[in-house]
Parts: C-alpha cells; sequence; structure tokens
C-alpha cells in the first residue's frame, strides 16, 4: 500500500494507526489527518523516537497494512 491510498481511506486507517501506536490521541490523528510527515512528527513526540526510526515504524506499518 502506498502513501496516497492512506490519505484517500484515513477513516479507515485513523483506527489502525490507534490500534499501532497507542500513544497517539485521538487529537493527534485528527491533526495527523493522513499526512505522513505528521504522523512521523507525533511518533518523534509520544515515543521519543528519532526520525529515522519513525520513518521505520512508519514504512514496517504501511507494508503490513491491510484497509
Amino acid at each position: 500500500m502506498n502513501w496516497d491510498q492512506i490519505e484517500g481511506k484515513w477513516d479507515r486507517a485513523k483506527g489502525k494507526v490507534r490500534e499501532k501506536w497507542g500513544k497517539l490521541t485521538d487529537d493527534d490523528v485528527d491533526v495527523i489527518a493522513g499526512k505522513r510527515d505528521q504522523l512521523i512528527g507525533r511518533l518523534k513526540e509520544r515515543y521519543g523516537y528519532q526520525k529515522q526510526a519513525a520513518e521505520k515504524e512508519v514504512n514496517r506499518w504501511l507494508d503490513d497494512l491491510r484497509l
């Protein structure tokens, strides 16, 4: 799955985001609104990831995602 598909199906994807990263709040998910850079930024904030680690997490999640 690619990120354009995530943006288009954000209403379905946001539940999967919350399942994967439980420290993200509903407000975080609303702010992310399907934007990859916003997700990476929130992961850095909530989990203390460095940018590369956050990007790697997002890429792994994206590879495994089924919507």
